[in-house]
């Protein structure tokens, strides 16, 4: 049997999301009509479940292939548990990461290098917020658009693009950001896989309950 998940992408991120087909959803009611609060229950543990494997297996891809710390990963996935009409959903954004979150910047005489990425020219520093970020000049000779993505130069945007510019001889300054458009292709990879492992979760919280039944039932 088949498990009828299927991904959703948009600009900022992707949809997972898990539902059972058709032919599973027959014969799931069909024990349902037997012991529903049982068969819920075990729908609602199984679709949990495999919500945070997702999280956890997807974690290490993306984390693996684009050289990121797990936890800057995980800050971007978000698991809804299911719903009433029987759905759990996983929301991964891929809008550029602060390189800053992505390891431990360390600041050296040509730049700051971190999590195997260097950005020559730039420095770790306090501009705006609470927190440090690696930032160059738009000046340096060492600037390069394709190190900062979401920062547009030309256009000028804000501080949500990370372009900051004031009348300050340290500026104009871009924010050095981590694109994530390469991982879009392990959507459909995982959701594959989120199939296979639903099905098996879902089958042994089924067996679980049918156990516990019959168990309570011979007491009887």
């Amino acid at each position: 049997m088949s498990v009828g998940s299927y991904v959703k992408q948009a600009a900022d991120g992707g949809m997972i999301t898990l539902r059972p087909s058709s032919a599973d959803l027959k014969a799931f009611t069909e024990f349902a009509a037997v012991v529903p609060k049982a068969a819920a229950a075990a729908q609602r543990r199984a679709i949990n479940k495999t919500l945070r494997w997702l999280v956890t297996h997807i974690s290490r891809a993306v984390g693996r292939q684009e050289r990121i710390a797990l936890s800057a990963v995980r800050q971007r996935l978000r698991a809804f548990p299911i719903d009433s009409s029987g759905q759990g959903k996983l929301w991964f954004g891929i809008n550029p990461l602060d390189s800053s979150r992505i390891g431990r910047p360390r600041q050296g005489r040509a730049g700051v290098s971190v999590a195997g990425r260097r950005y020559q020219g730039a420095f770790f520093k306090k501009v705006y917020g609470s927190k440090a970020d690696i930032w160059i000049r738009t000046g340096s000779k060492h600037f390069r658009a394709s190190d900062y993505p979401n920062s547009d130069v030309s256009g000028a945007g804000g501080l949500s693009s990370g372009w900051v510019s004031e009348n300050d001889n340290r500026f104009p300054l871009v924010k050095a950001k981590v694109s994530l458009e390469d991982v879009r292709p392990l959507f459909e990879e995982w959701v594959g896989r989120a199939d296979e492992r639903l099905l098996e979760i879902l089958q042994q919280e089924l067996n679980f309950e049918l156990k516990k039944y019959l168990k309570g039932a011979g007491r009887d």
